[in-house]
């Protein structure tokens, strides 16, 4: 693997570093940490990187290690940049030979989304897409028991990521984080709702297995002088007929990083939340179950992302591993000229379109005073 961002200061560089090293499929051998050649050499010196596999741009990382025999180069690229900086180097990578995975949203706009669809189907590579919380075990529970008919047919689908960390103007305080997910020019033309409602609607849209095709919006900037959304709330329909609410929020007083989501259908419903993701609850009017790893009888997608023992949680880590190790995977296979295993799923390129879509609908519809905004394409 060769990283693009991720330097020192960076949390979820490290993150991704971690979750790709957690089965031993992955090894770390080159990467362009910062903007700053000094930052990304003092990077690559802590994770000891040689000095001339630490490089000063991804163009000079993507050419100089394609002259590298095969074998010692990268195989792939993993992208961990502000989102304006994820459609350049994808598309150098996918069109030298390298495949690549990437944060999300998976671009600035969807107009570069839709160009990478292209790039990613010429070049026939492998594309990931780091929705993690796809990868935990009980997310997998869900959707199989969806798919097996559990629920019955689908009829509410509530969603909700609140969070807190800006509920002042953190922009304002040297707040690397804040500086950027706050700036159009950086972060695109959503705020929260790029940041954390992509989150909320890739969820929705993989528990269920339904598409998104109508939706009601209201973004608000409650932070004064913010450039960009800091709440959203939407209504939405799926295929099928199923209806939903979506909410995400930033300046959710108190609030840590509390996804959940809410399915039901005409025999039962699910619940999950991502601040206890051991526990998955199937409810109907006669009582409820606790679905919990390792316990009882529960489905091989949810068995092939267990890693504990019963009673040791399966955290944050583990599932951004699982997206990794299955990534890995389909790289493997894609080597090796067969068909990767479907039991070892991760988010690709098409779902990075949806995302992008989603926060292009959502800021129409908020601007419209027309009810209903048809799901762009």
């Amino acid at each position: 693997m060769g990283q693009i961002g991720g330097s020192l200061e960076a949390f979820i560089g490290s993150v991704h570093r971690r979750a790709a090293g957690f089965d031993n499929e992955i090894e770390l051998v080159c990467g362009v940490f910062s903007g700053s050649a000094d930052k990304s050499k003092a990077t690559g010196h802590a994770l000891y990187l040689p000095e001339d596999r630490v490089y000063t741009s991804f163009q000079e990382m993507i050419e100089r290690e394609k002259e590298l025999p095969e074998g010692e180069r990268m195989d792939f690229v993993s992208i961990v940049t502000p989102n304006h900086l994820h459609f350049p180097p994808a598309k150098m990578a996918l069109e030298n030979g390298f495949h690549v995975i990437c944060d999300k949203p998976m671009t600035l706009n969807l107009q570069e989304a839709k160009e990478l669809v292209g790039i990613v189907e010429k070049s026939g590579l492998v594309f990931g897409l780091t929705h993690n919380y796809t990868g935990y075990p009980m997310v997998k529970e869900a959707r199989d028991m969806v798919r097996n008919g559990k629920l019955g047919k689908l009829r509410k689908v509530v969603v909700e990521y609140p969070q807190g960390w800006l509920s002042k103007k953190e922009e304002d305080n040297n707040y690397k984080q804040a500086i950027w997910r706050t700036d159009p020019a950086k972060s695109g033309a959503a705020g929260c709702m790029g940041d954390i409602g992509t989150h909320a609607e890739n969820l929705a849209e993989y528990v269920t297995g339904l598409k998104i095709e109508e939706l009601c919006a209201d973004l608000s900037t409650f932070v004064p002088g913010r450039q960009l959304d800091d709440d959203g709330n939407v209504l939405l329909r799926f295929e099928g007929g199923a209806k939903g609410v979506l909410h995400a929020s930033q300046i959710a007083n108190g609030e840590e990083n509390a996804l959940k989501i809410f399915v039901y259908g005409e025999l039962g419903g699910l619940e999950w939340h991502q601040m206890e993701p051991n526990t998955l609850k199937y409810k109907t009017q006669e009582g409820q179950r606790v679905i919990r790893p390792n316990v009882g009888d529960i489905s091989a997608a949810a068995k092939a992302h267990i890693r504990l023992p019963s009673g040791h949680p399966e955290g944050f880590f583990e599932a951004f591993a699982n997206v990794y190790r299955n990534f890995a995977y389909a790289v493997k296979a894609h080597m090796e000229g067969r068909e990767p295993d479907p039991l070892y799923d991760f988010p690709g390129v098409q779902d990075g379109v949806r995302g992008l879509a989603f926060i292009d609908t959502v800021i129409a519809s908020s601007k419209s005073d027309q009810k209903w905004t048809k799901f762009i394409q």
